[in-house]
């Protein structure tokens, strides 16, 4: 075949491609704002969140400045955090938040944005580095909008991921307890509550430490189990003046009665 007939060939077949590009491709191509701005509207009705999204994002290169940017911006980042892709629907976010404070979509924005962060936090065994940001975010969101509307959602989030970092430092603590490192295990449980006395798992956290001591007085030289009892019954008493009807109770008073006998 010749260069020329090769070249005319390659030609058709661009041609075809070309001819083959559905009408969503063109508008993504198109500078026809009204249409793209339609279309986007279209898809993100019917659920079709990606695809309006690509939109929108072609279609604010187009709106930029105008009367439509800050309507097209907040509803680029609604179509990630719809098509749940958060990372990139906080980043949109954020963006808006800054751009246009004074939007009537910017306390949405605001609210959406802790959302997607709060979504973005990891189990509690993982890194807590986003929590800690979620956190605070949310805490600054509600001084500055304390009447919102979001507020029981933003209430359950705080709750949820104080709970994470909460049980985070409950099972790091016990971790010695299960490794059979009853004297830091009892010291790590201390710190907790001297960190955060509220801990919810604090009945959890007062009888590992009783546990702990007695445990660590059992095993010590038969020369220094009287003074190590001694702080087993220091935190029995602890345990029990908080829990004292629970099965855990009647557990550590047989483990108290029975140290008594001895020492």
């Amino acid at each position: 075949m010749k260069l020329t007939q090769k070249i005319a060939l390659a030609a058709l077949v661009l041609a075809a491609l070309a001819a083959c590009k559905t009408q969503y491709e063109l508008l993504l191509e198109s500078n026809d704002a009204d249409a793209k701005y339609e279309a986007a509207f279209d898809l993100f009705s019917e659920g079709k969140y990606a695809k309006a999204s690509q939109l929108f994002e072609s279609l604010s290169v187009i709106t930029n400045g105008t009367a439509r940017d800050d309507t097209v911006q907040y509803y680029w980042g609604l179509s990630n955090y719809r098509a749940k892709d958060y990372l990139t629907a906080e980043t949109n976010f954020e963006r808006f938040i800054s751009n246009f404070p004074r939007s009537p979509f910017a306390e949405s924005a605001e609210f959406l944005r802790l959302d997607c962060m709060f979504r973005g936090c990891y189990r509690y065994e993982l890194d807590q580095t986003p929590t800690y940001k979620a956190i605070t975010a949310i805490s600054e969101y509600l001084i500055r909008h304390p009447g919102t509307e979001y507020r029981t959602v933003c209430d359950h989030m705080l709750d949820d991921l104080n709970g994470r970092l909460e049980r985070k430092a409950f099972e790091s603590a016990y971790l010695y307890y299960k490794m059979e490192d009853y004297m830091a295990s009892r010291v790590a449980l201390r710190n907790v509550l001297k960190d955060n006395a509220e801990n919810r798992y604090r009945e959890d956290i007062l009888y590992y430490i009783a546990m702990s001591s007695h445990k660590y007085a059992s095993l010590s030289v038969p020369a220094k189990q009287k003074e190590r009892f001694l702080v087993f019954y220091d935190d029995y008493f602890n345990y029990v003046g908080e829990y004292p009807d629970t099965d855990r109770a009647r557990e550590l008073e047989k483990l108290y009665k029975k140290a008594k006998e001895k020492y």
